[in-house]
């Protein structure tokens, strides 16, 4: 079933109050969608958020992949919410919340504070007006969404917990996604988080704080996070790993026949089974 907005924020809020985490999983196709759906079917008492955002609007059009993730989440029996994942476009931002997107991020990272503030402000007001939660970023991850590329934390900007407390009253977000060693996709070195810096931020802003590029955290790290304000952790790569090892080892068999759909299917699956275990991890 399809969350609403204030039944997606009670569910974030929830998770803060009570030292776990929503997994926001990015999907990019039919294939993603339907593992994600149905690893969050068998957890029915654990909201999933599914992530159809701006940068897989790339390759399978915004129409399409909004339409496809709003009416698998409609149909499932398990609660899903839908959210737009790092958009920077205040009329995409806009399309999306009119079609029924029950949260969006606004990502204003890579602007000046003053103009991320100003954004964030102007998604926030749009958001309202449909319901919707919103969650902005501050600070800026290393690394590419899409493409694990032994990214290096640190490399850029990290999360000033003096701004934070700013940023939040400034703009009435719900949710703050930090940059605390933290990296999009997988590193050639183990990450380690800045944990007394998250800890700093926790406690100067008084809403739920998002992790993004989650994939292959150590479990200690992601456990104490939990505990100091981490509401919403967010999983791609780890996904696409997993697909395409399916594919990988599922193409011998399939090119002779040219069987699609078994590549396909052993993709689906194998991001049900990994989406399945990190809800698992943060149950």
């Amino acid at each position: 079933m399809l969350l609403t907005g204030p039944e997606g924020l009670k569910a974030l809020t929830t998770a803060y109050e009570t030292g776990r985490a929503l997994p926001g999983f990015v999907a990019y196709n039919l294939e993603t969608v339907q593992g994600i759906v149905a690893a969050a079917e068998t957890h029915p008492d654990h909201p999933v958020i599914l992530q159809a955002g701006s940068s897989p609007f790339k390759h399978a059009g915004r129409e399409p992949l909004m339409r496809l993730a709003l009416d698998a989440a409609a149909a499932s029996s398990a609660p899903l919410g839908v959210h737009l994942d790092h958009s920077r476009d205040l009329d995409e931002i806009t399309a999306c919340l009119r079609a029924g997107y029950t949260s969006v991020m606004v990502d204003g990272s890579h602007l000046p504070f003053a103009e991320n503030i100003a954004l964030t402000r102007e998604a926030v007001r749009r958001a309202r007006d449909h319901g919707a939660w919103v969650e902005a970023e501050l600070g800026a991850l290393p690394g590419d969404e899409d493409v694990s590329t032994n990214a290096t934390a640190g490399a850029t900007a990290l999360t000033d917990p003096s701004q934070a407390a700013e940023f939040v009253a400034e703009t009435g977000v719900d949710a703050l996604a930090v940059a605390v060693g933290n990296v999009h996709g997988f590193t050639a070195h183990p990450v380690r988080l800045d944990l007394d810096r998250l800890t700093a931020i926790h406690s100067s802003v008084p809403v739920p704080l998002v992790l993004h590029g989650a994939s292959g955290l150590p479990t200690d790290q992601l456990r104490t996070a939990l505990t100091q304000g981490v509401a919403k952790i967010n999983v791609n790569a780890e996904l696409r790993r997993a697909y395409l090892r399916s594919v990988e080892a599922e193409l011998p068999t399939a090119l002779p026949g040219s069987d699609v759909v078994s590549l396909w299917s052993a993709g689906r699956d194998a991001v049900t089974e990994a989406a399945s275990r990190i809800i698992t991890q943060l149950a």
